[in-house]
């Protein structure tokens, strides 16, 4: 048994956790199944998976450089409480429960293929960290409330699998009007977030101009470009936390802040604020780097999906990581990460306030990372049905989202919950919570229960999909007949002439270079 649990966690560990080989893989074979030369085969491949890492650099980035800021905003504010990192807590359950999440997320991989090609739910998650993600806090969940291995391991996978294959459809009517297309999904589980978003942007927008068509000065027209704008944010950003980080904390640690990884801190206040403006410049830096990563992989990704939708799952549509729907609305990204973060604060308080004392809920301190990449496509997704106030209202709601939904997680979390971080993300809060608290009322009870909530996700999502998907539903095309013609990009009418069985959808129109699908099958 030894042997099968370690090929287990070598490939969930190796392979199916590192989304860059995943996605090079699945390439490989979309293109096999077109029958590529051996050359194209194995340059799409490695061109994908390089596409994948330039997004995960680009991350990594991000990180860095939200790093010393986040101390600054906790020195500045005093805020104490729980921050939210998903690779912290997995990396703390991962030393007790590594096995089980290994085997659990080999079986919801199988499962949402199964589903995704006997159901009408043609959705293939590749994101895969996030899959690992989810395995985890299953498994943490089901293991807390004391269910068995084999329970864990079966009734969280079929869990698992569920969700790989719902949640995309769920979020599809929003995500066609983002991306104009059936191209791409969304495979990120912060999609209660993205869907709260494009709502909100249906109900506030009507007839707020996009984001990306924002009138500048002549003056102020290098805006126009989002790496600098993003960049010039960040650094004023950064400018005025630490400028408050050192009158209220003084000198001494304030200087700290830049003194992670070992690097021994600001060595004057002129040192402290140019690593500011650095910072603030190497943000702008890794926006850019996601985009053209985002950009690589569905360059070679989409063309072979129409390999793999042939052979395996007829029809198949990639879900792929938030970062893919950045380069379709690149200023609502900016727009969506402040006003998710404001949220985020806005929350912060009402939990001290009211909610810790009157219930309980631990302070949720708003973390950097997650408002960035949840919020900035919640920013995406409102600004595709709202304009730029569904952009800023509809990131504000997520930034509440994964403010409140993690606090509630932790009270299923058991010992897991004192550890000073949980998941952030926002379907980790309502789909663990609910899972949680089923799992906790009986072994037989508690499986059946699970098994019902699961069933209902597949049920609603088969119904989205057949009744709003299928059917051509826009959800902005009340807001479309408001707008003057020039504000709205619609689908040529010769695309309908041609036969094509789609819609057309009327839609933003993206910015130049954002990624554009290729010509259906038999199409020049």
């Amino acid at each position: 048994m030894d042997w099968l649990v370690s090929t287990a966690e070598f490939l969930v560990d190796e392979i199916l956790s590192q989304p860059a080989y995943l996605i090079g893989l699945i390439t490989a074979a979309g293109l096999i199944a077109l029958r590529k030369p051996a050359g194209q085969i194995v340059g799409g491949a490695i061109k994908a998976t390089l596409g994948f890492l330039l997004i995960g650099a680009g991350a990594t980035l991000v990180v860095g450089a939200l790093a010393p800021l986040g101390d600054m905003i906790q020195g500045a504010t005093g805020a104490h409480g729980v921050i939210p990192t998903n690779e912290a807590i997995v990396g703390i359950a991962q030393e007790q429960y590594g096995a089980r999440v290994a085997w659990l997320m080999i079986l919801g991989f199988a499962v949402s293929l199964l589903l995704a090609r006997f159901t009408p739910l043609r959705y293939v998650f590749l994101t895969g960290h996030h899959m690992l993600f989810m395995a985890t806090l299953l498994t943490m969940v089901l293991a807390v409330a004391g269910r068995s291995s084999w329970v864990v391991v079966v009734v969280g996978g079929v869990l698992l699998g569920i969700l790989l294959v719902s949640l995309p459809a769920f979020a599809h009517p929003w995500t066609k009007r983002v991306t104009g297309n059936d191209s791409v999904a969304i495979g990120h589980f912060g999609t209660a977030g993205y869907i709260a978003a494009g709502a909100t942007g249906q109900l506030v927008g009507r007839r707020s101009r996009s984001t990306e068509e924002m009138n500048l000065p002549e003056g102020l027209r290098f805006l126009r470009d989002s790496m600098v704008a993003t960049a010039l944010s960040m650094v004023l950003i950064y400018l005025i936390m630490s400028l408050v980080f050192l009158g209220k904390a003084g000198k001494e640690e304030a200087f700290k802040a830049f003194g992670e990884s070992g690097a021994a801190g600001a060595s004057g206040v002129g040192d402290y604020v140019m690593q500011s403006v650095m910072q603030g410049l190497q943000f702008g830096i890794a926006v850019a780097v996601i985009l053209f990563g985002v950009r690589t992989i569905l360059g070679e990704l989409v063309p072979a999906f129409q390999g793999i939708a042939r052979r395996l799952v007829p029809g198949a549509v990639p879900s792929l990581d938030a970062p893919i729907v950045f380069p379709y609305a690149q200023n609502a990204v900016l727009v969506g990460f402040i006003c998710s973060f404001v949220g985020g604060l806005v929350s912060l308080g009402l939990l001290a306030w009211i909610f810790h004392p009157a219930f309980g809920l631990a302070l949720v301190l708003p973390g950097l990372v997650p408002h960035f990449f949840t919020g900035g496509a919640a920013g995406v997704y409102g600004n595709a049905t709202g304009g730029r106030r569904g952009a800023a209202l509809g990131a504000f709601v997520n930034g509440v989202l994964i403010t409140f939904l993690p606090a509630l997680l932790l009270k299923v979390l058991g010992a897991f919950g004192e550890e000073n971080t949980t998941f952030g993300d926002a379907d980790f809060g309502w789909f663990g919570t609910l899972v949680g608290y089923a799992a906790k009322t009986g072994e037989t009870g508690g499986i059946v229960l699970m098994l019902l909530i699961g069933a209902a996700v597949l049920l609603g999502a088969i119904v989205v999909q057949k009744r709003v998907v299928e059917t051509g539903w826009d959800p902005g095309a009340h807001r479309d007949a408001l707008l003057p013609p020039n504000d709205v990009a619609r689908t040529p009418a010769a695309d309908t002439a041609s036969g094509d069985s789609a819609p057309a959808y009327a839609k933003i129109a993206a910015p130049r270079g954002a990624p554009k699908p290729p010509p259906p099958p038999g199409r020049a």
